[in-house]
């Protein structure tokens, strides 16, 4: 069971999208997958078609000891997706355990009990991958995440604002690889909502590309109004519309995931990509991008 986590402390960048849809193309590709919904506002939930008025337990029952996670788990309407849904209650998550010493280990003391009770169950009906949707900012619920996953998916959305977030997310990684969890890698940079029109979201993906290397994934998720559309009637876009450019975009990003798992070395960057991961690094590449016109540019 990998357990790979889709963090950005911007928001709107498509985290929630992602962990859905991703979701939704592994499981069409025969994996089992569940995902967590750890967001307080609960998106993937509603994404996945789970009204609120029927989530009388989710992840903060889990957080908080009182539930073990398979208790919490919904079917979807997808086959072989389920998902833990998240309430309003993770608000307070953070003031109540925060003077809790063990603090950011709650949700992968929670894992390692899951992990307990796959083992009892037949080889067809174990969870292969468990998505974790985390809020758009770097509190206790996302150390939470970092510190139970094995990997980190990092949406970035095709505009100059994100890039500079990029860094902020990289310093963060390298923190709780050295304080929470060692095993923690850079799994890929899945580059979001690119708009070929605009000649800033091409700046954008070459920069990105130039610097991080095979860490970025090959495939580009587009801007698409079937996929903005989609939540709205509580579906994945591949359930929604499976031939517009959105849903085949992430039935090859999910082919895309599946195969750095089984490259294993290629699944954290590949030859060359040492560094790549560093917030230090990535500040020293400089990469330009312009921002106003062929001559006016930025370096960060």
């Amino acid at each position: 069971m990998r357990i790979l986590v889709l963090a950005n402390q911007k928001g709107g960048v498509g985290k929630t999208t992602t962990a859905i849809n991703l979701g939704t193309a592994l499981a069409a590709a025969g994996e089992r997958v569940l995902v967590v919904d750890l967001d307080p506002q609960g998106n993937a939930s509603t994404g996945l078609g789970i009204d609120r008025a029927g989530r009388e337990i989710s992840t903060y029952d889990v957080l908080s000891g009182q539930q073990r996670l398979g208790a919490v788990l919904r079917e979807t309407g997808v086959p072989r997706l389920f998902i833990a849904p998240s309430t309003l209650d993770l608000v307070g998550f953070e003031l109540e355990f925060a003077a809790r010493v063990d603090r950011a280990y709650c949700l992968k003391k929670a894992f390692e009990g899951f992990a307990e009770d796959q083992r009892q169950v037949l080889g067809d009906e174990r969870f292969t991958y468990v998505l974790l949707d985390c809020p758009p900012s770097l509190n206790l619920l996302t150390m939470n995440a970092l510190a139970a996953a094995h990997a980190v998916l990092v949406p970035l959305q095709c505009e100059f604002f994100a890039l500079e977030g990029l860094s902020q997310l990289l310093a963060t990684v390298e923190q709780v690889r050295n304080s929470l969890n060692p095993g923690l890698t850079m799994h890929g940079i899945i580059l979001t909502m690119f708009d070929s029109r605009n000649t800033l979201a091409s700046q954008v993906v070459a920069d990105v590309r130039g610097f991080m290397g095979d860490k970025v994934y090959e495939t580009v998720i587009p801007r698409n109004v079937r996929v903005s559309e989609a939540p709205s009637h509580g579906k994945p876009v591949l359930l929604y519309d499976l031939k517009c450019s959105g849903s085949q975009a992430y039935l090859k990003l999910a082919s895309e995931v599946i195969q750095r798992e089984r490259g294993n070395g290629a699944a954290a960057g590949g030859e060359g990509a040492e560094g790549r991961d560093s917030p230090s690094g990535f500040l020293r590449a400089k990469a330009k991008v312009v921002v106003c016109g062929p001559l006016k540019q930025t370096e960060f």
